[in-house]
């Protein structure tokens, strides 16, 4: 088996073995990327040069016969939206094409303390607004198991990295379910944690009260691994919570014998694919056969998930986006013969469909006479929302649903309809309204296509979840599913 096959865990016994090294490891990662990223195009830029110099810090330390953390040495992918210091971080769009941030953002910080090996920034969609990895301003990123399919988005280029052997493993953001449907799509693990428990600073703001960074790992002990390396307090940012950060890996053996899972009903209605239906039936059979006892349960408000989430979400990026106005820094129009026309050139320019779309739909609902009646309204629905999953989880450990409503779609299947496009999120959406940590892990394949499986926890119970869904993947080995590229 190639080293690119491996995964973290597997990488770091052979690091500490001495069986190869961070450099020959980086090497076979750099090799795979130049034979199938041209047919991917997972990322934006790839960058060897930091990457080595990264692994022969790694390789030093060994020969110097020093402890190795379980992350060193071992090649990620970035999401573009993640700030890096010194290497270009784009968002995917033209208004930041030539954006080099002079900072790292917190969870760089982190996994450079940690001996990440950062092999390139991974595509998205434009600002992290999409569902497809359409949106990308400069290419759109291919499915691993099917090149005329999309991986996901918004993190699309993090997912199908992982599961093209691209990278070991990546970093997302989730602000709808930009990691967790990705995931579904590409057959890999994604996590949105409990919002506040990794920090976003340095992380490009699409919708602040939403927006959380995760790991996107090949099973979900890699996953435990990356969570425990990026999460915790941070001053830089407001919304990080002070809550000690356990040892994820410490309970992933402990099985789920006598957890109450609940099943809302509310996500298996019309618009779920019968195979999807199919495939997560049958994953939450084998819950029960683990021990676990599911009950159906129901979350009410979820109907008015998606309308309330495209009132707030494109309110919050209104705002967020309107310091790009080619004045400090990214694109600038240069043609414009006053301040005014510059202005409006360089954001009509700079910016595509999707995020003028978004721009648009959040100014008018943040406009004089409309707040209260929409604005203020999604807010209250929120509240709701977030007492469905209150009173839900009382009762149960965890709540199980699918991940995404379909498997992967071809590209241009829903591009020319938004609405389509925004019902891929349908299953997430809710997750992020409510600030919960939620998992999806495959589950089988539908068509040859992966299927993910939702795991829903309570504010701060990654561990849990974690626990859970690695019960379910070693009794369902679906950590042993790739694409045949």
């Amino acid at each position: 088996m190639a080293l690119h096959e491996l995964t973290i865990a597997q990488l770091h016994e052979g690091l500490k073995k001495k069986e190869f090294s961070a450099t020959e490891l980086l090497t076979d990662v750099l090799q795979r990327i130049e034979q199938v990223e041209e047919k991917i195009k997972a990322f934006v830029t790839v960058t060897e040069d930091v990457a080595r110099e990264q692994a022969r810090r790694v390789d030093e330390k060994i020969a110097r016969g020093e402890e190795i953390g379980p992350l060193e040495g071992i090649p990620a992918a970035i999401k573009d939206n993640i700030c890096t210091e010194g290497v270009l971080t784009t968002c995917s769009s033209k208004m930041l094409h030539n954006f080099v941030p002079p900072y790292d953002a917190t969870v760089m910080r982190k996994l450079k303390a940690a001996g990440v090996v950062m092999v390139g920034k991974a595509n998205m969609d434009e600002f992290a607004m999409g569902s497809s990895t359409e949106n990308s301003r400069f290419f759109p990123t291919k499915n691993p198991w099917d090149m005329g399919r999309v991986p996901g988005g918004s993190s699309g280029g993090s997912a199908a990295a992982v599961a093209a052997g691209e990278a070991i493993y990546a970093l997302g953001s989730d602000t709808g379910g930009s990691i967790r449907q990705p995931a579904s799509f590409c057959g890999v693990v994604g996590m949105k944690p409990t919002y506040g428990r990794v920090s976003r600073y340095g992380l490009v703001a699409f919708a602040s009260s939403l927006d959380q960074i995760g790991p996107l790992t090949k099973d979900v002990r890699d996953c435990a691994l990356v969570l425990g390396a990026i999460a915790g307090h941070d001053p830089m940012d407001s919304t990080s919570v002070p809550h000690p950060v356990p040892d994820y890996t410490a309970s992933l053996e402990k099985g789920i014998k006598g957890m109450r899972i609940g099943i809302p009903r509310e996500y298996f209605g019309e618009g779920i694919d019968a195979g999807v239906k199919e495939a997560v039936k049958k994953a939450i059979a084998t819950l029960e056969d683990l021990g676990a006892t599911c009950e159906e349960t129901s979350l009410p408000h979820t109907d008015y998930a998606l309308p309330a989430y495209y009132i707030i979400a494109p309110a919050e990026a209104s705002s967020n986006l309107a310091r790009y106005d080619g004045v400090r820094y990214g694109y600038r129009d240069e043609t414009a013969e006053d301040v005014v026309t510059m202005f409006m050139r360089t954001r009509s320019e700079g910016f595509g469909t999707e995020v003028k779309r978004r721009i648009m739909l959040g100014t008018y609902t943040l406009s004089s006479g409309y707040y209260d009646a929409y604005y203020l309204k999604a807010l209250k629905v929120r509240t709701l929302i977030k007492q469905d999953f209150d009173r839900a989880l009382e009762k149960f450990d965890l709540l199980v649903t699918p991940t995404s409503p379909t498997v992967a779609f071809r590209f241009g299947e829903r591009a020319a309809d938004p609405l389509q496009m925004y019902l891929s999120d349908i299953c997430t959406i809710s997750v992020n309204l409510a600030g919960v940590p939620a998992i999806s892990v495959p589950c089988g394949l539908v068509d040859g296509l992966p299927v993910g499986l939702q795991f829903i926890g309570r504010p701060f119970a990654e561990e849990t979840i974690l626990q859970a869904a690695y019960a379910f993947e070693q009794a369902a080995g679906t950590a042993n599913l790739k694409p045949a590229l």
